[in-house]
């Protein structure tokens, strides 16, 4: 079957219903003006989806800024008594730099929890008006990328938690 945008998986996400005539340009205009405001409800989730994931990059973006940061002064701090240059300037850089840590995992896990809530949610509303028959029925959304890179980078603050906390780790 040849698709009109000449993409197998965009007939696949939406298919025909095959109790209902297919619309083309020789329907009635009420028809042809019902499926695209369909196909255009349709599309918005995916805009939608796509808003969020640059939501998330946002996200990832400032709790990478404050990991980074916090782990930088941790280092920073920690090695200038080694230097004689600063005597004394060791103390309170691991309390400091766990502070920005913490902060950048805290503002990706809310971002995280806020993003898979309102996932769920834009999921709930689609299949809602797919089951009233207001949009077609569409495939599942693909795995967020965003997400994904979002949990590791947690992973990573939690990391440097862990070597700013307990000296421990290949920096430590």
């Amino acid at each position: 079957m040849e698709c009109a945008l000449g993409r197998a998986e965009h007939c696949r996400a939406m298919p025909h219903d095959v109790s209902q005539p297919r619309v083309t340009a020789a329907s009635e205009s009420g028809h042809i003006a019902t499926e695209l405001a369909s196909r255009r409800t349709g599309m918005s989730f995916q805009r939608t989806r796509m808003s969020l994931d640059r939501t998330l990059l946002c996200v990832i973006r400032t709790a990478l800024a404050l990991i980074a940061f916090g782990f930088a002064i941790d280092q920073i701090l920690r090695r200038l008594p080694q230097s004689e240059a600063f005597p004394g300037s060791g103390r309170g850089a691991g309390i400091l730099g766990a502070a920005f840590v913490t902060l950048g995992i805290l503002v990706l896990a809310l971002g995280i929890v806020y993003h898979v809530r309102f996932m769920w949610g834009l999921r709930d509303t689609r299949n809602e008006m797919t089951a009233d028959g207001l949009i077609r029925g569409q495939g599942a959304f693909p795995p967020s990328l965003v997400l994904i890179t979002a949990v590791l980078l947690l992973l990573v603050g939690l990391g440097a938690m862990v070597s700013i906390l307990f000296h421990a780790g290949p920096f430590g």
